[in-house]
Parts: C-alpha cells; structure tokens; sequence
C-alpha cells in the first residue's frame, strides 16, 4: 500500500535542497536539523487526565470521501480511524488484538472462523449483525474497491451462526487475519450505506460505523468535524475531548498553526516541521514505529533493465546525505523497501538481516571510493544505455533531493540522468496507470503497509504483480514469497521471507533510500495519543485529552 503522495511529499519545511556535494540553501524554515541516533521511540504519550471540549487537528489534505472502500488517503483515514472500527484492532505497539471480533481462529489452513461480540451498536443505535459483517466484506472484496486485493485468496464469506463469520480460502492465508486489523476488516451498517448510494461518504451525510466518534459536521473546502458517539458500546472506552475540528494544511502553513496555538496537534508524514516545530515552545515532537521507506522504483523502460546498472546506482546513492538534507536528519539510510514497524514478529531476525544488507556495500549509508570504483566497473561492464536515465520528480522538496541525489551519484560513475519535472497529479498516475509510466526509468515513492509483517510487501516483486514496474521474474523469489503467504508459523514464515529479501536486494528490484519514523506534534497541554504509525487505524483521539483534570 502507497502512501498518498501528497501528504508524504509535500509541505517539507527546513529541507535542504541536495547537491552533487551535499550543500544547498535552506528552503524555508531555517534549515532544521536533527540526529536520527538521538530520536527517542515511542509507541505512545503519557496518559491524559483531563477533559477538552474541542480540539483543532490538521491534516495535509481534505479527504476525498469517507467511503474507505473508493479512497483511503492518509488524511482520510487519520479522521475515520476514530470513527470506523475494524474487526480486529492495531495497537499502539503495532501488535493485533480481537475487537468487534472477540474471537478469530483458523480451523486448518483455509477456513477462518469469526466469532462476534454481541453488544456492538452503530451510531444510529441498531445492533450489529452478522449480516452486516458478511455484507461489509463481501464489499471491500469487490473488484473496484481499494482493499479488494486483501480478498485474492478468499473464496467463501458465509454466516455460519448468530454471532459467526467462517471465511474459506482457495490456499492457506497468513495474512488476511492481519489485514482485518487494516480498512479490509472496518465494518458498516448495510442499510445506511445502501440508503444513501452514490451520496456514502460525501459531505452532510452520517457515518455508518461504530467507533468512539461520530461524523458531526464536513462542512467542504473549510473543516471535518466529529464528536463524542453518544452511547458508545465499550464501555471500557471514555474519551475525554469532546469533539476534534480537523483542518488541512502542510509546509509553512501547517508549522504557523501548530506554533502559534491556532491548531492543537498533527500527524505528520514530512519530517522537515517536526525538525522546526521541535524548536518552538508549546509544542513537542514524538516519533514512533512506522513501515513507512521512500526507495527508486525502476520500471521496465529498458535504461535500468540491467541488474548490473541498477547495483551500481545504489552503490553511488548517498543515503546519510539524503536523510539530513530531505528529511532534516530524522529519516534514517536503509538498506530494505519497508520500515522496522513491519516487524511485527521475529524482530531480532529482521534486524539482523536489515544489518546484514546494511553491510553489503550497494546499502551502505553513504559510498566509500571502493563503492564508486566497484559501481564504474559495473557501468563499464554492462555498457552506458544509449539514451540517459530518465527520473521523474513532482517538484516538491523531497522528491527534489531524492532527485538530485541520484543526478549527483550518476555523474560519478558515468551514468547519464535527465530528471523530468511532472505536476503533482500526474505523479498519482503512475501507480494506477502504466502508461503514465512510459518515458520514465526511475521513479521515486514512499511506501508503507498497514501490517506488521514484511510479507505484506514483499509481494510487489513478484511475477506480474502490478507493482512489479520493471518486471522483474524469478521463479525462486515467487516460491519464497508464495510460500511465506501461506506459512502461518511466525519462525517458518519469517526465514522465508528474509530469503525473499536477499534475492529481492541482490537483483536491486528496488533501490532502497530511507525509512521515516511517524511523526506527531502536540501541544504542550495535550496528552494521550499513540506516536506510532497506528494512528490511520486506531481510535487515537479516544486517548487525546488535557494533562490534568
């Protein structure tokens, strides 16, 4: 799953702007910088004691829709995670426990069993039924929906009882139970949906979820704002704010409301504010696990269709300068497509392989003179393409480090680049259509998964998958790949996995850049929230409130 380009890559106050020689001059914000090796992790704040009556949040973008299944956009789900829940829930620490499920077991590898909790209610007050679980699955499964690639191995959703849901699969499925803690497991109440039709999700009509908020008022191009669901089921569950007003806003906009006080907190996906904002009094930085990496994807074009070329340009690829001049020192050089929030299991066996790549001199942080002699012998033996590698770049400050960082490594090991500036909505392009992609080598994007587990990511190199742009073929990575999908013992599936990563790295499917922790800021009177990347799937305003009664 790709981040929303727009909130990942836009608004990047304190960046740098990268050169050839890692220098430039500041872009707004006074050039902020920090040390990744000195950020402290957190999964969540301390605990809030007093009540809000209302809290002003923003986010980068106005939500498209709330109708999960048509868009999900970072912004999006920020404000639904707080009014839609999942049959499965995400916890601050990234681990998954039951929630409107209290129960989920596999019986064998291809039937999952569903038991459901009998006194969840909607915000209209009607019961949820099985029937409006099978419903709501059955809807994200439908081939034009957003998370209907979670549903490739289902084959059956059937009420088995009162309060069951058994799901059958063509083959064995370590996953889908994972992916009902993400937007493939949120349910809805049918009737309202099928009521409204085409108008679901659009600004003045209700919500149709059962979380700790409800829809209040979208008033379009102003504010979104939910309030307190009157009769929440859990009644484990209190919030203690009222009600949050979301607003949209990035870059310096999004850093003069936060520091002045006009707007109380933010999640953000740029790590340059935070840098600033972290400067400013009343307001505090947290940073927590995220899955999220920025790499270079290349596609099938023909320039980088050489293994031999696209190892030679991650050999050049100055990491550690990309993090302090993109991402004003807060992302960190990484030697794998997807950050350490994906280890969700097994973590000491996926750090160890993440410094094993780290070790391999085309991964490493920045290039020593052997890298670049190695990557001009590759150059040389695989001969220079005929025609300049061709990447593109939105215009927006990190795309434009990223940029003319692989600009600057090029020209030290011989390889021609020509970057092409593109307009930020046809960058959106390029992931829905192929053809966009024609007349480009090398693209740069961010990416995240929404589970804790680097196998929902892995999957992307294999054959004829859609984002498989180079086309990329082998059939001993679809076999590790395949097989860890279908392992359901944690140890078994992530020694495959690790397998798949080697042969993924080694051919250089990707070419990996960076990974960014999440970020949040918060002012200073303000506690509760998860730092981590949760926030687009758990109910975080639940937690935000005052530090004293």
């Amino acid at each position: 799953m790709r981040t929303t380009q727009l909130t990942i890559a836009a608004g990047v106050a304190g960046a740098l702007l990268f050169t050839a020689g890692c220098s430039g001059a500041p872009s707004g914000g006074g050039g902020a910088t920090a040390d990744v090796a000195e950020i402290e992790l957190t999964d969540t704040t301390a605990k809030a004691s007093g009540s809000a009556a209302t809290v002003n949040w923003l986010v980068e973008n106005e939500p498209g829709t709330l109708d999960m299944d048509s868009q999900g956009g970072s912004s999006t789900r920020t404000v639904l995670a707080n009014v839609c829940e999942r049959l499965l829930q995400l916890r601050p620490d990234l681990t998954t426990a039951p929630h409107l499920a209290k129960k989920a077991e596999y019986a064998g590898g291809k039937k999952l069993v569903l038991t459901l909790r009998d006194d969840v209610t909607f915000h209209d007050g009607a019961r949820m039924t099985a029937d409006d679980v099978v419903w709501s699955l059955k809807r994200h499964a439908r081939p034009e929906m957003s998370e209907s690639d979670e549903y490739e191995d289902v084959d059956t959703i059937a009420k088995t009882g009162p309060s069951q849901v058994t799901i059958t699969f063509k083959k064995p499925s370590a996953l889908f139970m994972k992916a009902l803690a993400g937007d493939a497991g949120i349910i809805m109440e049918r009737t309202v949906v099928e009521r409204q039709g085409d108008d679901f999700g659009t600004p003045g009509h209700p919500d149709a979820c059962t979380g700790p908020y409800r829809v209040k008022k979208w008033d379009s191009g102003s504010s979104l704002t939910i309030e307190r669901a009157a009769n929440y089921w859990d009644t484990k569950v209190r919030p203690l704010t009222q009600q949050v007003v979301f607003r949209w806003a990035s870059g310096s906009a999004l850093v003069n409301a936060l520091s002045t006080g006009a707007a109380d907190g933010a999640y953000l996906t740029a790590t340059g504010p935070a840098a600033v904002l972290a400067e400013k009094k009343g307001v505090r930085a947290y940073y927590g696990q995220s899955t999220t990496a920025w790499s270079l994807v290349p596609t099938d074009g023909g320039a980088l269709k050489d293994a031999r070329l696209r190892e030679a340009l991650s050999l050049a690829m100055d990491r550690k300068g990309i993090s302090t001049s993109g991402f004003s020192g807060l992302a960190e050089p990484w030697a794998t497509p997807v950050g350490p929030g994906a280890w969700g299991y097994q973590k000491a066996a996926f750090r160890q392989a993440q410094k094993d790549l780290e070790k391999s001199t085309a991964y490493a942080a920045s290039p020593s003179g052997d890298d670049i002699a190695r990557a001009k012998k590759l150059v040389e033996q695989a001969g220079e393409p005929g025609e300049p590698v061709v990447v593109s770049n939105d215009g927006t400050d990190i795309q434009t480090v990223i940029t003319n960082a692989v600009r600057g490594a090029a020209q030290k090991i011989g390889l021609k680049v020509t970057v092409k500036t593109i307009p930020p909505s046809q960058y959106g392009e390029f992931f829905s259509d192929p053809k966009a992609r024609k007349g480009f080598d090398l693209i740069p994007v961010d990416w995240y998964i929404s589970k804790a587990d680097p196998v929902g990511f892995y999957d992307n190199g294999m054959s004829g998958n859609a984002n498989n742009w180079l086309g990329y073929a082998d059939r001993g990575y679809d076999a590790l790949v395949a097989k860890a999908q279908q392992t359901l013992d944690d140890r078994e599936r992530a020694d495959l996995i690790i397998d798949a990563q080697k042969k993924f790295a080694d051919n250089a499917v990707w070419i990996p850049l960076v990974q960014v922790p999440s970020v949040m800021v918060l002012g200073e009177k303000y506690t509760g929230p998860p730092a981590s990347m949760v926030s687009l799937y758990y109910p975080w305003a639940a937690d935000l409130g005052t530090k004293r009664g």
